[in-house]
């Protein structure tokens, strides 16, 4: 594939959650996501490191991830702006914040400015723990309970993966199950959107809570990227402004075919497709 031929053009691309040196990073998905875009500014918003394994003795570095950041690296290369917004996982690099390195800016928090004009506020979202009350179940599921989830969700790929069927993540459909789980994620959105309204912007795009969403309150926009781990989604912006939520994982497969489509359609054709406004110009959705 060539530098531009066939890939997806997006103005800004935000990630976060990917947990490089776990077992569970689907750095698979996230090559194949970043190897078929090119973007103006690639946000990798937190956590994209699981520094918290490298100090034991479970760190998982396969091939697979040395080539996900070569990718990073070459996408900066070709003159994408690559900013990094360390994580609570990856604070180690909240050391180096106002430094650039390989071509990536290192940032405690970043304001963006939206095609539309917009303004946007990106943190990863530790910030609002101590905002929100973690209640015990919540604590449960964050630390030996989250490791169980995740082992289970480890076997559930396996199987379906011999099976021949597409990723389903079971650690994901138990969770949303558990009431507190949500409780605690309505209280974390709420505080990121009272964050954005005191920062005064329009929009505020975190992660951290491996639960994507994409929604407007009021006169702010919530976007939350998700992970890498259990959902593989991102947000996107589009040349107009507009927010999405991809999940690349269910939605690869639909874009790059109609992104085939729409190449092999004769000029007239393509050019009739661009006189209608995209859906959601200067709004988000979902």
């Amino acid at each position: 594939m060539s530098q531009n031929a066939g890939l997806l053009s997006y103005r800004s691309v935000f990630i976060s959650d990917v947990h490089l040196g776990t077992k569970d990073a689907r750095a698979e998905y996230l090559l194949d996501f970043l190897s078929h875009i090119r973007c103006e500014y690639l946000f990798l918003n937190g956590d994209i490191f699981d520094i918290w394994k490298m100090k034991t003795s479970r760190w998982h570095w396969p091939l697979l991830n040395t080539q996900l950041l070569q990718r990073v690296m070459e996408l900066a290369a070709q003159g994408t702006q690559v900013v990094y917004v360390p994580g609570n996982h990856d604070e180690f690099f909240r050391d180096y914040l106002g430094s650039e390195l390989g071509g990536v800016q290192i940032h405690r928090e970043y304001r963006h400015t939206l095609a539309d004009g917009r303004q946007a506020l990106i943190l990863h979202g530790d910030e609002f723990d101590g905002v929100v009350r973690h209640s015990r179940v919540l604590k449960w599921i964050g630390n030996a309970g989250y490791e169980l989830l995740m082992g289970l969700n480890r076997i559930s790929t396996r199987i379906r993966r011999l099976l021949g069927k597409g990723y389903w993540s079971l650690s994901l459909a138990i969770k949303t199950q558990v009431p507190n789980a949500r409780t605690y994620i309505e209280k974390f959105e709420t505080a990121a959107i009272r964050h954005a309204r005191e920062q005064d912007v329009d929009v505020v795009v975190c992660g951290h809570i491996h639960h994507a969403n994409l929604r407007q309150d009021g006169s702010v926009v919530y976007a939350n990227s998700g992970d890498w781990v259990e959902h593989c989604t991102a947000i996107i912006e589009q040349e107009n402004g507009s927010l999405e939520l991809v999940n690349w994982a269910k939605e690869s497969t639909d874009r790059l075919d109609v992104r085939s489509l729409i190449q092999s359609l004769p000029v007239s054709a393509v050019a009739r497709g661009k006189d209608r406004r995209p859906v959601g110009s200067g709004a988000a959705h979902s």
